[in-house]
């Protein structure tokens, strides 16, 4: 419907056009000079015909032009952070009214006077939109009386995520970004329920559509992981003391892979990305995009084990080492009973023997305390029987 009413637009713009182009050929006698008697109603009648009929025809292309122009223009926009806007929209407006005086005494000379007037405008609109980017920390501190500015100045020096509030200004929104693996993953909605993270989780349009796209899987196994991240996401939304939780519609054109969006998202909005995927987790770094990790969040909050301390376990299966059994903490921390397969299935005390920290978690290892024990009280009788001897 709206684009049958653009075509209308466009088709009357095109015959009013044709209308003027005849007025101006009347005024100019052109078509008397060659030798053309019409009357005038039916050069009126053919101009306004023949344009309205080209604008219908061109009307289509001109508006997949118009929309491409304006999609490639707002992907450009959005890589642009706001303060750059400002400063060289303020570059330019002051660039302007500096050619405006200028030209009002230049406009005069005859002939080349207009020419100088443009030639002006161009050159300082062009040189205050330099200048206002480049040096738009000076050019934003005559702004300082205004609240969001105050906040842009106060937030300076305070390293890498006060520069990225810079960028943005300090008025937006404390984000942290979702992706896909750390809602699927589902721990997310446990943190959020404890409070302990602040501002807006941001939920980009990509990633939401990347989630409905696996719970349609036709794989069984993606598609419960599809629709547990699309639960998780309706939980955290009606959590009442839960952080606010928006859906930003936005993408990126000439980026394909999902993560390559989310840094790219990260980058803009000067905001943090929450996962759990170690590869995104890389490449984010890499960029200067700050990263919160899920897996080191949950590393860094298990219980300290010291060697020597003694703690009760199950013995739930073999190890990879002959005699070998292996346990479990309850935040998933896995323990190598030292001859614990004969205990498999029973609950026993273990003494730590050593701890071993690695890329993908924590390992203890420990030894069964009455298998200790008997060592030591052997141990003890040898060396009362030596002592005695």
């Amino acid at each position: 419907m709206i684009r049958n009413i653009v075509r209308v637009i466009i088709t009357v713009l095109s015959g009013a056009i044709g209308f003027y182009l005849n007025v101006i050929l009347l005024r100019l006698d052109v078509l008397q000079s060659l030798g053309w008697q019409i009357s005038p109603i039916w050069t009126y009648v053919t101009m306004v015909a023949v344009f309205a009929i080209l604008g219908f025809l061109i009307a289509p292309a001109s508006m997949r032009g118009f929309l491409k122009m304006i999609s490639w223009f707002d992907a450009r926009m959005t890589k642009v952070p706001i303060n750059d806007l400002i400063g060289g929209a303020i570059g330019v407006i002051i660039g302007l009214i500096i050619a405006s005086l200028l030209s009002s005494a230049l406009r005069g000379i005859p002939v080349i006077g207009s020419v100088i007037s443009i030639i002006l405008s161009v050159s300082f609109g062009y040189l205050g939109l330099i200048i206002g980017v480049k040096r738009k920390e000076e050019v934003l501190g005559f702004f300082t009386f205004l609240p969001k500015f105050k906040g842009d100045k106060g937030e300076k020096g305070k390293g890498k995520d006060g520069n990225h509030r810079q960028n943005m200004g300090a008025s937006q929104p404390n984000y942290k970004i979702l992706d896909t693996s750390v809602i699927i993953d589902g721990r997310i909605a446990d943190i959020v329920q404890t409070g302990f993270l602040e501002g807006t989780l941001l939920i980009p349009g990509f990633v939401l559509e990347e989630l409905q796209h696996i719970a349609d899987s036709s794989d069984l196994l993606k598609r419960n992981r599809g629709r547990r991240g699309l639960d998780i996401l309706n939980q955290i939304s009606k959590e009442e003391l839960a952080n606010n939780v928006e859906i930003m519609e936005i993408d990126f054109e000439d980026i394909s892979e999902v993560d390559s969006k989310l840094v790219r998202l990260g980058q803009n909005l000067g905001a943090p990305i929450l996962t759990n995927d170690y590869n995104l987790n890389k490449v984010a770094e890499l960029q200067g995009v700050k990263v919160l990790n899920i897996n080191e969040l949950a590393n860094a909050v298990k219980p300290i084990v010291l060697p020597g301390e003694e703690m009760e376990v199950q013995v739930m299966k073999e190890g990879k080492e002959p005699g070998q059994g292996v346990a479990y903490l309850d935040d998933g921390t896995m323990i190598v009973v030292d001859t614990g397969r004969r205990y498999m299935g029973q609950t026993i005390t273990v003494l730590v023997t050593s701890v071993l920290q690695t890329a993908a978690g924590r390992m203890i290892f420990a030894k069964p305390k009455a298998l200790v024990e008997k060592k030591s009280i052997g141990l003890s009788a040898t060396n009362e029987v030596n002592a005695l001897g």
